[in-house]
């Protein structure tokens, strides 16, 4: 039943993302392109969190995965960020406002990411709980990283353009 509930509360937020990226499609990026980074500073702090509370979970071993583990992982992650930050860009409008390209491939992305997390985790099913969350984490950041700072990177391009 908590596997169930898992499942739905993941797929609820990733509609939810959807549903904010496509509505925030029309307006402009306000500002100098700083609020882009602004899921990099709310979670990294809470993937932090979530590591520490893993490694304090009461009556649990608390074995960190693989240095070759943590390595897969962050180069599927700098995988996953590199292929969202192709299909990111922004262009000057007649405005002269900073506008996000439509990408009608976002979606597809963020759905084909999460899947192969869970097959990937069903996979490595062997692993422990807490592994399997430090990899996911793990992987998390560094593809958020990765497209957040590109994405500011264009966009500031973009702006001195």
């Amino acid at each position: 039943m908590a596997t169930i509930f898992i499942y739905a509360l993941l797929a609820v937020l990733v509609g939810l993302m959807i549903w904010l990226r496509t509505k925030r499609r029309g307006g402009p990026v306000k500002g100098n392109g700083v609020r882009l980074l602004l899921p990099l500073f709310i979670a990294f702090p809470l993937m932090m969190m979530s590591v520490y509370q893993l490694m304090h979970i009461p009556g649990q071993t608390h074995a960190l995965p693989a240095f070759w583990e943590l390595l897969a992982a962050g180069l599927l992650g700098a995988v996953f960020g590199y292929v969202i930050l192709l299909h990111t860009a922004y262009e000057r409008r007649d405005d002269g406002h900073i506008y996000p390209k439509p990408n009608q491939y976002f979606k597809y992305i963020i759905i084909s990411i999460i899947l192969l997390r869970v097959v990937l985790t069903q996979y490595l099913s062997s692993l422990g709980t807490t592994e399997i969350s430090l990899l996911a984490i793990t992987m998390a950041v560094v593809y958020i990283s990765i497209w957040r700072i590109g994405s500011f990177i264009k966009f500031r391009r973009t702006l001195s353009v």
